[in-house]
């Protein structure tokens, strides 16, 4: 079925992600999480891939009568080789995982600064090699590369991060120009602050480069910028990534989907 085929008819298809298998970092919590659930929610066979070996058997029990399947993928994405090993057969890749530190450019740890490029850049680019050939080679791919508004916006102590997903959002616009000969497109999601593990870790470092209390820090950092006065949900970026799986989406590439609640439109 041809993607114009395929949206003939009054209404958008219900995505069916039946019969392809689709990869996720970062499964075991937050966005990551929320990504494994929908997309076996839409038939796809899901590698979940996370170090956390028991955040991803909870997502395996919670993963049971769903449409397609979870399968654990029990794997530290500084092991460059094996990411790329495991993306291989994919039809679906989103690059998910991500960690964080917020500390001033002069006390930022180098070890720490390129874990985050190793985890957060390089392997999305080592899964992504690894993903391509299948896709090439049956002329349909999605590749989604979970950014942030910091791809888009700079902010203070955070060099590693917006660093990393500045470097994401160039890889992706690669990928997308390189794939559309090949059916594969290749977009990011740009959410704003998301209520997530990574998120909640973050309040008392940005408490103290800041210098107030951590109840203070919710309003006036992580929201200041945000028009929409709230965190994200992680099944909302959830269901951007599954739009973009779509026959619907068949012909958005190379771009960013914003869902910063109107941080950008400053």
């Amino acid at each position: 079925m041809t993607a114009l085929s395929a949206l003939q008819g009054p209404h958008a298809p219900v995505l069916d992600l039946g019969g392809r298998t689709a990869l996720v970092t970062g499964a075991a919590s937050g966005i990551g999480r929320a990504c494994a659930l929908r997309l076996a929610a839409a038939g796809a066979k899901v590698r979940a891939v996370d170090r956390d070996a028991a955040g991803l058997d909870t997502l395996t029990g919670q993963a049971q009568g769903l449409a397609g399947t979870v399968d654990p993928y029990v794997l530290d994405l500084t092991d460059l080789d094996a990411a790329e090993q495991a993306a291989a057969g994919t039809d679906v890749l989103v690059n998910n995982a991500g960690l964080q530190l917020v500390r001033p450019i002069e006390e930022f740890p180098p070890d720490v600064f390129h874990t985050v490029l190793t985890v957060m850049l390089e392997a999305p680019f080592r899964l992504i090699r690894g993903a391509l050939p299948h896709m090439y080679g049956q002329g349909w791919g999605r590749i989604v590369n979970v950014s942030s508004v910091h791809g888009l916006r700079a902010s203070a102590f955070k060099s590693a991060y917006v660093a990393a997903k500045h470097g994401l959002e160039g890889l992706s616009k690669t990928a997308a120009l390189e794939g559309a000969a090949h059916g594969v497109t290749s977009n990011c999601v740009n959410p704003a602050y998301v209520r997530t593990p990574l998120v909640e870790k973050q309040i008392a470092d940005q408490a103290q480069v800041h210098g107030i209390p951590e109840e203070r820090v919710l309003a006036e950092v992580l929201l200041q910028d945000s028009a929409v006065k709230r965190l994200i949900e992680p099944a909302e970026v959830a269901e951007a990534v599954a739009y973009l799986c779509g026959p619907h989406a068949a012909f958005i590439t190379g771009t960013s989907l914003a869902l910063d609640g109107g941080w950008t439109a400053h």
